[in-house]
């Protein structure tokens, strides 16, 4: 059963309720019902996983193809990860609905939560980003996608940084598995070890009608549920009991794959650890004589409960020479990446430490981790106005026992030329009297800059403070976006905190830079209130100083100052990479 546009079972936000009296539903919104059967399930009585995969495909391609009018194909899925199985008499329900739409893709994301209609419990399974490329033949760009609620602007905004995240994630993870990869000793050895030749598996499968759209082509729900099945059985063979599938990395579809093709499937396990292994799979096809054409990898983190649903301890497994090696590696160093973008992206905002460490391995996922922080804050429509002073305003908003601040005013100057003069923090100190010092420590790549601040003491006698800063970039993506600077802490381990300063932490802080013409610019400053920086806010807040008006003055005076100067160009212009040691 599908239902397009209809609610079941999910509470609704009160900002739905429009001023007709009506509930709003997106446009692009398509929800699915099922109740699971014993024809969908495995001998456990839970849903099989493969199954899932392709309701939740098939959700996701009937909105995308609502927003674009034509017929879609699923061109990746980021990574997803079950929290809780599904039985046999349970009701799933999957919402999708399109995000943001770009040039030829959208990206959907999709809800997956189950019900038990007996204790009318109700619970969530799972979330999921899915990006699916329209098969218009007219030239075009797809239309624009139009957020209406405060939740809707958010994933707008953040979609943009979640593509940006795909575009790069492949070249980013090879780099980070040859340079941890080249780091690993040997492989232990185990008497009691099962060799990894043992859970190899291969199967095929003919692409029949059901299995295709009505293009022909392949869905590639049917395909991850064909992957999975085999994936299964492998993680069977290492433990010879039946594995519970926890995580599916973020994957690509390389190729269409089409009725008539024989889907040529291999799994096999890489790795054991204590409580879970990595399985890889690939899927390739061919028709007739012709070679084999590779449609799709990906990498699935299984786990075997015991009868109190708590992880087992797993057996070793024994590497094949070679490839088998290889693989056994990359497994280790993709575990250290997975648990550092869980722990990272995965993570509400206030479960996350003020100061993460920052290495080339987490790099790319703290700098999502900062503008999506940013992008939050400024996608927040509950702002109270405190007080207005020179064409200043200042707002504040109480948060889970946070104080959140946010700065706003207009200037006569270009949008790219503010960007470039606040990307640079060393010329901060020509406005803000709170920066003393600032040096760059590293520059990591075009977008992302660490900084090393000094600010003077605010109280007689007690020391200044230092800060690690982690600052990101982003130009816009479209006329919908602001320009971008976010920063937070970080650590790095050659630069501790030292006697002479205290060391202050900044969770999230930075400037959205919007255009309104092409000479005036309006641009926010936002800052989640620390500890270590409330001292330099309170009395502002308070009502009781005017610091924060002189202050932004000053920078609109900076910034009018410069607005013709051709020295306002990111660090990255002029300084060479200096890697950490």
């Amino acid at each position: 059963m599908t239902s397009e546009g209809k609610g079941a079972g999910i509470m609704l936000d009160p900002q739905l309720i429009q001023e007709t009296g009506e509930v709003y539903r997106n446009p692009t919104e398509v929800q699915m019902s099922q109740i699971v059967l014993p024809c969908h399930a495995n001998h456990c009585g839970e849903l099989s996983v493969g199954q899932l995969l392709k309701w939740m495909d098939s959700t996701a391609c009937l909105s995308a193809e609502r927003h674009a009018g034509c017929s879609c194909v699923t061109a990746s899925v980021d990574d997803i990860h079950f929290e809780h199985t599904i039985g046999v008499g349970q009701v799933v329900s999957i919402i999708a609905k399109v995000n943001r739409a770009f040039t030829s893709s959208m990206e959907v994301g999709i809800l997956v939560t189950c019900e038990d209609l007996y204790s009318d419990r109700q619970w969530k399974v799972c979330h999921a980003f899915a990006t699916f490329v329209s098969r218009r033949t007219e030239a075009g760009k797809l239309k624009q996608v139009i957020p209406y609620t405060q939740m809707e602007q958010m994933e707008y905004s953040l979609a943009a940084e979640r593509r940006r995240m795909r575009l790069i994630h492949a070249e980013i993870i090879t780099d980070l598995l040859s340079s941890s990869t080249a780091q690993l000793g040997e492989c232990q050895e185990y008497d009691d070890a099962v060799p990894s030749e043992k859970t190899r598996v291969e199967s095929v499968e003919l692409v029949l009608p059901p299995h295709a759209n009505h293009q022909v082509s392949t869905f590639g729900g049917q395909i991850m549920a064909w992957m999975e099945n085999v994936a299964t059985i492998a993680a069977s063979r290492l433990c010879n009991a039946h594995p519970t599938l926890r995580t599916i990395d973020m994957f690509h579809f390389r190729g269409p794959s089409h009725i008539g093709d024989r889907l040529v499937l291999k799994a096999i396990v890489n790795n054991a650890f204590k409580h879970s292994m990595e399985v890889g799979v690939c899927a390739e096809a061919y028709q007739g004589g012709e070679p084999l054409r590779h449609i799709n990898s990906a990498f699935m983190t299984f786990e075997v409960l015991d009868s109190d649903r708590k992880p087992r301890t797993l057996p070793h497994l024994r590497p094949e020479p070679v490839d088998g090696r290889r693989r056994y590696k990359e497994a280790i160093a993709r575990k250290k990446i997975r648990l550092d973008r869980k722990y990272i992206i995965s993570c509400k905002q206030t479960e996350v430490p003020l100061s993460v460490p920052w290495d080339l391995s987490n790099q790319m996922y703290l700098s999502y981790n900062n503008v999506s922080a940013l992008k939050l804050m400024d996608t927040r429509n509950n702002w109270v106005l405190t007080s207005e002073k020179n064409k200043v305003r200042l707002y504040t908003l109480e948060e889970n026992h946070m104080l959140c601040v946010k700065v706003e005013m207009y200037v006569s100057v270009p949008a790219e030329q503010v960007f470039h003069l606040l990307s640079d923090l060393r010329r901060r100190k020509e406005w803000d009297r709170h920066y003393e010092e600032c040096e760059v420590i590293n520059q990591a790549d075009e977008d992302d800059t660490l900084y090393r601040v000094v600010t003077p003491c605010v109280s007689k006698g007690g020391k200044g403070k230092d800060f690690i800063l982690l600052a990101s970039r982003r130009k816009p993506c479209d006329s919908r976006d602001p320009y971008l600077i976010a920063l937070r802490s970080v650590t790095l381990p050659n630069h501790p905190p030292t006697e002479d300063f205290s060391r202050g932490e900044v969770l999230c802080a930075g400037f959205t830079i919007w255009e309104e013409s092409s000479s005036v610019t309006k641009f926010t400053y936002y800052n989640q209130a620390t500890p270590g920086v409330l001292p330099y806010i309170s009395t502002d807040v308070a009502g009781l100083s005017s610091s924060f008006y002189s202050t932004f003055s000053a920078c609109s005076q900076f910034l009018e100052a410069n607005k013709d100067s051709l020295g306002a160009l990111p660090p990255s212009s002029f300084l060479f990479k200096t890697p950490l040691p």
